[in-house]
């Protein structure tokens, strides 16, 4: 099994002559492809497994850190290599055999290549987190200037951002509802994975394990969700599934009556041939969006005897994110093979979950590519993919149609019958007993109390509800979640997070992310000065921002213009000299009364900066405001408090600050 990285390998964007060569390397690999598996060439009887580790990279204050750049040049090792984001890091597992202790084998390496990171990360003050959306990551992470300078993430998102012709759209609903925008495609960059590899051992038989693996996604989805959160919001217990589809949606919204396939899918349906059948349908379905360098005559290379690597084949195949992906490789012996890609698993909650969860997958496959013969007859593909979609709404909660028209939920279906048929799986493939036990006994113990990594994390969110800021709670998940990592302890054995874990950590107050209060009541400029009376006394608060029709920060109100304005009106009236008519009231506007020489912060200000602002500067508020943009309002009852008493006495004195002393005047 060859490293997973070589189609990252790119020269740039397609057009032309380059288009028509790269297209002819293409369907030159294609016919290559039949040939290999006509003439028998594949490795058989023979079954390897790998793994792909994606992880993010996060500060003192548990929020993303863009430093992968800096941690690959400190690890020198081609295990690990970059993702989109220069927050995100992945490494990769040798291949194992998967017979006999290739499951620990594999476990262990995971366990020595993380540790690694972990090292060189303390080093430079970064340190790695396992999770499938990590929780603090804010849409000011999402940068541009935060996309890997890597000529195939910068081509890929010129492109796909072009032939989309607009903005990516997310529209997520759970618990919470989210909806957002954004002109790049950093909203992949939320996701991190913990993909499975498995090379089959007969490829002749590719598409009949292919539609296994497909029946298997939500089973093994469900038992493995970790990724129930987005920007704050509790959307689904795996949202990575939404969000991965719509961040890689390039089809033009304008285009409802076309049925176009989308790059991220669950699939149209069986595959009735050979795996040719998928290559030929990403062929036909999506345009390449970028070229390999020095493409090879496949049919040449076998006619000299040798194995080609289907290089144009392969780079296509990486930009087609099918949540099981068909994949080629030449062996260590020189051997061509196939195998297949589960991509479907979240990073984290440990090592030993990830396994484990890859132990069910590996095993149902094992038993049920030898055991059901026509599974088409036994489940309509609509039913196959409401599964997958069930299982990441709602985890082991999700109800399954499954084989032979059989009504079910997920937990019963695993505990009663899919953990049985994965233990005679492992059993047949020959993995060590004691490690199948091992790896089930945890998929077991975690399906049996339900405590999945995503409902760890919602249970300890609730479990803090009633104290500190929303911010403070999803640093809390972050800075819990690292050290019970540590421990490699199972996520059924975790306590939930507190509170209090972020206070260990000086780096815990470090940004105004952390408190700032997001879900804003604003007005506009002509607005009538009575609606922000009534908003404050509906809602109780005593300042209000002042945004244009673009969201862009003009003015603040606060109550004490309020006051003084129907003072001045009371006193005028007093006198004698009050408006008269309805119209003159209607003249005086928000834009009469509101502050507009503001102090602003940024979400990434240092919060004890902030502190030291509006001590000085004698304010009770400050907007936090991005491009221009207000995005939330800090005010001093955030953190004013017993917040500003504990960094004070774990930080020193707040003045004078680090930065911007008087704050930045807005003019």
């Amino acid at each position: 099994m060859e490293d997973t990285r070589d189609h990252k390998t790119t020269t740039g964007e397609l057009s032309g002559d380059e288009r028509r060569h790269f297209m002819r390397a293409l369907l030159s690999d294609l016919r290559a492809l039949e040939r290999m598996l006509a003439e028998g060439m594949f490795e058989r009887g023979v079954a390897r497994i790998g793994s792909e580790q994606e992880m993010f990279l996060v500060d003192r204050s548990f929020h993303a850190a863009p430093a992968a750049l800096k941690v690959l040049q400190r690890l020198d090792d081609p295990h690990y290599t970059t993702e989109l984001g220069l927050f995100n890091l992945e490494l990769n597992a040798d291949p194992q055999p998967f017979a006999g202790k290739g499951l620990a084998q594999m476990e262990a390496q995971l366990n020595e290549l993380y540790t690694k990171v972990q090292r060189i990360g303390a080093e430079l003050e970064v340190q790695p987190v396992l999770t499938g959306i990590l929780p603090t990551l804010g849409k000011t992470d999402l940068s541009i200037q935060n996309m890997v300078p890597n000529p195939r993430y910068l081509t890929l998102n010129r492109v796909m951002t072009g032939m989309r012709g607009d903005g990516y759209d997310i529209s997520i609903k759970g618990l919470d509802e989210l909806v957002a925008k954004h002109d790049s495609l950093m909203f992949e960059a939320c996701n991190a994975s913990f993909q499975v590899h498995l090379q089959l051992t007969e490829p002749e038989r590719f598409g009949h394990a292919y539609d296994i693996a497909q029946l298997l996604l939500a089973p093994a989805l469900a038992v493995g969700t970790n990724s129930p959160t987005l920007f704050g919001k509790r959307l689904w217990a795996e949202t990575r599934i939404a969000l991965f589809e719509q961040s890689c949606d390039i089809r033009t919204p304008s285009l409802h009556a076309r049925d176009r396939a989308a790059r991220v899918s669950f699939g149209k349906g069986w595959v009735k041939g050979s795996v040719v059948e998928i290559f030929k349908d990403n062929v036909t379905r999506f345009r390449p969006l970028v070229g390999a360098e020095q493409e090879e005559d496949a049919n040449a290379v076998l006619d000299r005897g040798e194995i080609p690597q289907l290089k144009a084949l392969r780079l296509h195949n990486g930009t087609i994110y099918r949540w099981n992906r068909a994949c080629y490789g030449i062996s260590e012996n020189g051997k061509p093979h196939l195998r297949i890609e589960l991509r479907v698993l979240p990073s984290g909650p440990t090592i030993v979950d990830e396994v484990a969860n890859a132990a069910l997958w590996l095993g149902l496959m094992s038993e049920l590519t030898a055991t059901i013969e026509d599974l088409p007859a036994r489940m309509d593909f609509d039913h196959a993919q409401a599964n997958f979609y069930a299982a990441a709404r709602d985890g082991l909660a999700a109800r399954f149609t499954w084989l032979d028209s059989e009504e079910t939920l997920a937990q019963p279906l695993i505990l009663e019958k899919l953990l049985p048929l994965a233990e005679k799986g492992l059993a047949r493939a020959g993995v060590d007993d004691a490690d199948a036990k091992k790896y089930l006994g945890i998929i077991d113990e975690r399906v049996r109390s339900l405590r999945t990594g995503s409902r760890w994390m919602l249970r300890s969110l609730q479990g803090m509800k009633s104290r500190g800021s929303q911010g403070e709670r999803l640093n809390a998940i972050v800075a819990a979640t690292i050290e019970r990592q540590k421990t490699g302890r199972p996520v059924v054995e975790w306590e939930r997070a507190r509170l209090d874990e972020i206070y260990g950590s000086r780096g815990g107050y470090n940004k105004v992310s952390q408190y700032m209060q997001t879900d804003l009541l604003a007005v506009q400029p002509d607005d009538p000065v009575e609606l922000v009376a009534d908003l404050m006394s509906w809602e109780r608060v005593r300042h209000v921002p002042v945004e244009d029709a673009k969201g862009m920060l003009v003015g603040l109100v606060t109550s004490r213009a309020v006051l003084r304005h129907y003072a001045g009106l009371a006193k005028a009236r007093a006198s004698g000299e009050a408006p008269k008519s309805g119209a003159e009231l209607d003249a005086i506007s928000v834009a009469d009364i509101m502050r507009t020489d503001l102090l602003t912060v940024t979400p990434d200000t240092l919060t004890v900066d902030a502190i030291a602002i509006m001590r000085k500067q004698r304010v009770g508020c400050l907007p936090v405001v991005q491009d221009g943009h207000i995005v939330a309002m800090i005010t001093e009852e955030d953190f004013m408090g017993i917040a500003a008493e504990m960094l004070d006495q774990r930080l020193g004195t707040v003045d004078p600050p680090h930065e911007h002393p008087k704050g930045r005047r807005r003019p």
